[in-house]
């Protein structure tokens, strides 16, 4: 297998839209917490177009970050605020507080909030939303020579949560970014992608990998991001679709799924039972015509899909680096029939928006993020995007399933400070 190469890396940019969101973001801190903030970041979703469940099993995958995200507005309490009058109680003053809130409420209205301290901040002490901000505070707070003062944050997001896009990666992600710079803490991106990746793994407590944050970070627009998941060796590889009359639409089924749920981490399991059985250190090591015959029915089904997707991402690659946007299109369609029929994660509902999607006209279609829900992609002929939105809802309805949400991504820029 041949990994990634070092890639060019050009300039980041932020659009209008991203420079208008953080304005607006900036006015509601004041309007929250009494004074302006520090800055504001954003970290974008992303969507894999290949390469499913080969992250933590040390292998290869080819997202990119996509034109929504998630922008924190933040600011670090002053040395003033920080000291304890005699006798006051020390959350009394915010000293080493970390105030949350975010501008999506499940009940749609008001703010979300979401508050604690950093002494003493342990898995399980945070729930919901907060625990990805506070998630990347432990892990920051636990690194030598570091120390996390206490600061506001407001969070803006328009990355579908539940959809398969990474919108919790997307938080931690802007957080560790806005942290880095606040602190100056020199951080690069590979070693953001680890950070966020422990916050997720051992605070949070879903067992991920480093794809979806390495996407977040390392993304450009215009571009794929082919990521070596053990060296964390990247490249960024031409993804044209304009210049090939391409689109890729996103197909929320609406299904909402969770990592921390038990069946991302019994996959997880899975693989690493077979590469044990199979006397190597992880799928990676395991040859691509490993004789899985000693393995049991499920586990030898699971090896599978690990390893043949890891071709089918090299062979992604080498086909956009020809210059074939559309041949990928068969690639992706092998990927989803991997994914439902050895890895068993798909559903009813993504794999009706898969085969909805390719006879109304896509070139390619599949699920993408962890399963059991979430999202389809489909790459379309941009004259045929209504046709093939029109009748995935239309097939959705037809069998009494909630209605989608379809809308085009383009690859978008990587995280980085807005204002």
């Amino acid at each position: 297998m041949t990994g990634p190469q070092t890639p060019r890396q050009p300039a980041r940019r932020t659009g209008p839209d991203d420079a208008a969101r953080a304005q607006e973001l900036s006015r509601r801190f004041a309007e929250v917490y009494g004074h302006a903030p520090d800055g504001v970041w954003r970290a974008p979703g992303r969507v894999n177009l290949i390469g499913e469940h080969t992250d933590y099993n040390d292998g290869f995958v080819l997202p990119f970050a996509i034109d929504r995200s998630a922008l924190v507005a933040v600011r670090l309490r002053r040395a003033a605020e920080q000291e304890r009058p005699a006798g006051q109680d020390e959350d009394a003053t915010g000293r080493h507080v970390v105030d949350l809130a975010s501008t999506y409420a499940p009940d749609g209205g008001g703010l979300s909030r979401a508050r604690f301290r950093i002494p003493g901040l342990a898995p399980g002490s945070v729930g919901g939303w907060g625990a990805y901000p506070a998630g990347v505070v432990h892990v920051l707070a636990g690194l030598d020579g570091v120390e996390v003062p206490g600061f506001e944050l407001l969070l803006d997001s328009t990355v579908p949560v539940g959809a398969g896009l990474s919108s919790s990666h997307a938080v931690e992600v802007a957080t560790v970014v806005a942290l880095n710079d606040l602190l100056d803490l020199g951080l690069d991106g590979p070693e953001m992608a680890r950070l966020t990746q422990r916050a997720e793994n051992e605070f949070v407590g879903a067992p991920t990998g480093i794809m979806d944050q390495s996407a977040s970070l390392r993304g450009r627009a215009g571009a794929a991001l082919f990521l070596d998941c053990r060296s964390q060796a990247a490249e960024l590889v031409p993804l044209p679709l304009g210049r090939h009359g391409l689109t890729v639409l996103v197909i929320d089924t609406r299904v909402a799924h969770s990592h921390a749920d038990g069946g991302y981490g019994a996959r997880r399991a899975s693989c690493e039972r077979g590469a044990a059985a199979l006397g190597a250190a992880s799928l990676r090591d395991v040859p691509e015509q490993a004789d899985l015959t000693g393995l049991d029915e499920e586990t030898a089904r699971r090896v599978r899909h690990v390893l043949s997707e890891n071709r089918r991402v090299l062979d992604t690659v080498a086909r956009l680096r020809a210059g074939d946007v559309r041949g990928i299109g068969e690639l992706l369609v092998a990927s989803h029939a991997s994914m439902r029929d050895d890895y068993e994660i798909s559903c009813p509902e993504l794999d009706l928006a898969v085969d909805t999607a390719l006879a109304a006209g896509a070139v390619g279609a599949r699920m993408t993020g962890g399963g059991f829900g979430g999202s389809a992609i489909a790459l379309v002929p941009e004259v045929r995007a209504d046709l093939v939105r029109g009748a995935v809802v239309e097939a959705f309805a037809e069998l009494g399933h909630r209605a989608p949400e379809v809308f085009v991504v383009v690859p978008g820029e990587g995280a980085g400070r807005v204002r």
